[in-house]
């Protein structure tokens, strides 16, 4: 990897996109120019899924991450930017690959929300139903 090489990535889950940048780093995370503790909150479980890759693959005190995340809600964010960061992470190293997809870390997560439909309430429930 060259000096200052930027390895992007972009990772997707329901409706928000995370567009990733690794750059050789101490292990910071940014999100939207914002830290990623001040991002999210304070929510431990959310970051331990956000770092879950570099964890992994043994490479958070390596690279800096520096993401630009749009659309959904935090939670989701966060999992666009983890599935960001390892698609990233197999650019910069193919043999990461096999770690990262044992863990379900390379497969987009394809669950979205289901369309209302004509004639119910949401997309399953439907309006009540009276006797009398």
């Amino acid at each position: 990897m060259a000096d200052k090489e930027i390895i992007m990535a972009t990772g997707r889950r329901k409706t928000s996109i995370a567009v990733v940048k690794l750059v050789k780093g101490s292990g910071r995370i940014f999100v939207n120019g914002k830290k990623l503790t001040d991002y999210i909150g304070n929510r431990p479980a959310i970051e331990m899924l956000v770092y879950r890759p570099l964890v992994l693959t043994e490479t958070q005190d390596r690279f800096d991450v520096r993401v630009k995340a749009v659309g959904g809600g935090v939670v989701s964010q966060c999992g666009a930017i983890r599935h960001g960061i390892s698609r990233a992470l197999v650019k910069s190293n193919e043999e990461f690959k096999n770690v990262l997809k044992l863990e379900g870390l390379l497969t987009r997560d394809p669950r979205v929300k289901e369309r209302k439909k004509y004639g119910r309430k949401r997309a399953r429930k439907r309006f009540q139903f009276s006797k009398r």
